[in-house]
């Protein structure tokens, strides 16, 4: 097994430095590339090739991501000046001093150059500085490229690139985003950071589907939903249904806080290889109109065709019912919720409402669910399923411990029997030792009691 693992570490050394040699490589195609526009520019001695003559190096599926990149996105020599340029201010940022040259007229670096100044980091380019490389002072190349650019999938794609503007101006700055930098240089999965930009947590689980205790009418809701992510794509294609059947799939999980939705969602992702990321309401609900709309559409944007799960929980505080037109705040109010409804139905991924209590629903969204699903309070037999299989294997019970009688007599959650677990066990460690005591137990019930405003019986 040693050595089965010293040759991956291998094997992955030698793909990560041929994958580097390439971007260094393309780093020096583009410098030779500045230095022949430069001395074109200002009439010095010609080098011995044009700029546009001087071939990029070939590309192999195996020289890493930016080389595939390159492949898959099918980028001409125009595109790949655009995307390694985007680069040198984070791997080369010496390469930008060519323009940093002042005007002796104006005193001012030549305006033709584009770039925006970084502060003390050096110069970004822009759109403008892609422009004057390829094309010099030729006019009708550069409106060609100029419109070429504005419209290219990949680098008008707000994933890929920045887009830093109100407008897509020659102005702009040409800074990668996040995303791509993991992609092309870190070679890593992009996880977004939960910001205002991005208001939504990645949640996962290292759980399985056999510490889900829910009854069968429940669990089969459940499951029919993983056949849709799993056929949904076929029917529509191989079928014929795509102009019938929507891309997209939406699910209304509604039950008591702790039965299991967030489990259900973090289970779904873990088996269909999809990420989950939670919404976080607070920071997408606004008392300023438009401010919701906006919040919400970060999420969406970012999450568009990467077959993600968007999970919404307790989405009655953003989803749930309106009142009627009495004034502008209400008639505002339910135009919100025509927003919302139309960005939920146009997302083509899985989207999945979670509320402890569906008749907070608005009904205009309730009917547009393919799917609503009850996750009912576990019966005693349930909950005893739960007691037994969420305590350590590690540990053991006390003769007092009668699980059946606990589980008949206190009607709790499997999120409460959680936190119950956690306590007992923490304290069970506190005394060194692995018994799991009658009387942790039933402080940790009434503790959970408590939180519901119940008292022990």
């Amino acid at each position: 097994m040693a050595g089965t693992h010293d040759f991956c570490r291998m094997a992955n050394g030698v793909k990560k430095r041929k994958s580097m040699k390439f971007i260094e490589e393309e780093l020096n195609w583009l410098a030779k590339i500045l230095v022949a526009r430069i001395n074109d520019y200002f009439r010095q001695e010609k080098s011995e090739q044009q700029e546009s003559g001087i071939r990029p190096q070939s590309v192999g599926m195996e020289d890493g991501a930016y080389a595939r990149f390159i492949q898959s996105n099918n980028l001409s020599f125009e595109d790949r000046v655009f995307l390694i340029l985007s680069f040198v201010p984070l791997l080369r940022p010496q390469m930008m001093d060519c323009f940093n040259v002042k005007n002796s007229d104006t005193g001012l670096r030549f305006v033709e150059f584009g770039c925006e100044e970084n502060g003390a980091s050096g110069l970004i380019p822009t759109l403008e500085t892609v422009l004057f490389i390829l094309t010099g002072g030729n006019v009708n190349e550069r409106i060609k490229l100029m419109n070429y650019f504005l419209q290219h999938p990949v680098f008008s794609n707000p994933s890929y690139f920045k887009m830093d503007g109100e407008s897509k101006l020659v102005t702009m700055k040409i800074e990668p985003s996040e995303e791509l930098v993991d992609l092309l240089i870190l070679e890593k999965p992009f996880i977004p950071h939960f910001s205002s930009s991005f208001p939504a947590r990645k949640v996962e689980t290292n759980r399985d589907w056999s510490e889900l205790v829910l009854d069968d009418n429940t669990m089969k809701l459940v499951n029919e939903i993983k056949l849709w992510v799993k056929y949904g794509d076929r029917i529509r294609k191989e079928w014929g249904l795509g102009n019938k059947v929507k891309p997209g799939f939406r699910a209304l999980f509604h039950g008591p806080s702790g039965s299991g939705k967030t489990f259900t969602a973090t289970l779904l992702g873990k088996e269909t290889g999809r990420d989950v990321y939670c919404v976080d309401l607070s920071m997408v609900i606004s008392k300023y109109i438009g401010e919701t709309e906006k919040n919400l559409s970060k999420v969406f944007e970012m999450a568009e065709g990467r077959d993600w799960i968007l999970f919404f929980d307790e989405a009655d505080a953003l989803f749930g019912k309106r009142t009627g037109m009495k004034d502008a705040h209400d008639r505002y109010a339910n135009q919100e919720v025509a927003y919302l409804l139309q960005r939920i139905e146009g997302f083509q991924g899985l989207v999945v409402l979670s509320t402890n209590l569906k008749s907070n629903m608005d009904d205009a969204f309730a009917r547009r669910f393919q799917s609503v699903i009850r996750f009912p309070m576990p019966d005693a037999e349930q909950r005893e399923r739960l007691w037994r299989g969420t305590f350590s294997k590690e540990t053991e019970f006390e003769p007092a411990v009668d699980l059946k009688t606990i589980s008949s007599k206190y009607e709790l959650a499997g999120g409460s029997i959680l936190n119950v677990v956690q306590y007992c066990s923490i304290m069970a460690m506190s005394r060194g030792e692995k018994i799991i005591r009658n009387e942790d137990i039933l402080e940790g019930i009434r503790r959970e009691l408590l939180k519901e405003g119940k008292m022990m019986g």
